[in-house]
């Protein structure tokens, strides 16, 4: 009778096209869960059939982490004391960042299960890697306000706490908005404060292209409607 429940954090694509950027050893640990929790249920059904053809995906119990975060959490904790293999699946890249499934990987951790994370792509480190920006000091904030004066203030403070500590400042934005974004990017930063685009990670018309704001001012990217991260340095 098994004591002790394992969770595995499974990586998924950033891009369909970018399938060769995940290892197979993930098909492994995808063969011994027991039991799914997912950021949505039909993309994750669907990308385990990509890596294992031969799965009866409706054999599986499935949650989504989108909901009720208080029942879901009481239901994947019944799941650990089960002592039931576990895996988190991530929407795209890897599970707990920028993701949901910190909620759970933080209730497992607590309950004193072997988490057990898996190498794949995530948008945050190729993103920096590319750009040649600072490795050493960085920070991630997600989603800047949509409010413009919002979003100027806090492009400020960023231009202002990279230049101050001479950190990598990152953030995203909903694909249709990328165009509202780069355009309060460009009217706020100082014109040799540095942008990084990193554009379609992993897929087949990927673009990580780092220039100053002069420079983008004068050779501006259309990118409405692509996934992307923005990395800042002044």
């Amino acid at each position: 009778m098994k004591t002790h429940s394992i969770v595995y954090l499974i990586p998924t694509f950033l891009d369909e096209e970018g399938m060769d950027a995940l290892p197979a050893y993930l098909t492994e640990a995808v063969k011994k869960a027991e039991v799914f929790f997912v950021e949505n249920e039909r993309t994750a059904r669907r990308f385990l059939k990509k890596i294992w053809k031969e799965i009866d995906i409706d054999a599986y119990p499935w949650h989504e982490i989108h909901k009720d975060e208080e029942a879901l959490k009481q239901v994947f904790l019944q799941q650990v004391k089960q002592g039931k293999i576990i895996a988190i699946l991530s929407e795209a890249g890897c599970p707990g960042i920028a993701d949901p499934g910190q909620i759970l990987i933080a209730a497992a951790q607590k309950a004193g299960a072997l988490v057990k994370p898996l190498v794949g792509p995530n948008a945050i480190l190729l993103a920096l890697m590319g750009s040649g920006m600072n490795g050493q000091q960085f920070q991630f904030h997600g989603y800047l306000p949509i409010d413009i004066p919002e979003r100027i203030r806090k492009l400020k403070e960023l231009e202002s706490v990279s230049r101050k500590e001479k950190s990598t400042q990152l953030f995203i934005e909903t694909p249709y908005r990328n165009m509202s974004l780069l355009d309060s990017i460009l009217k706020t930063c100082g014109k040799h404060t540095r942008l990084c685009i990193a554009v379609n990670l992993t897929g087949k018309n990927e673009s990580i292209q780092t220039k100053s704001i002069e420079d983008w001012r004068s050779a501006l990217q259309d990118i409405n409607k692509q996934p992307a991260i923005f990395l800042l340095e002044a």
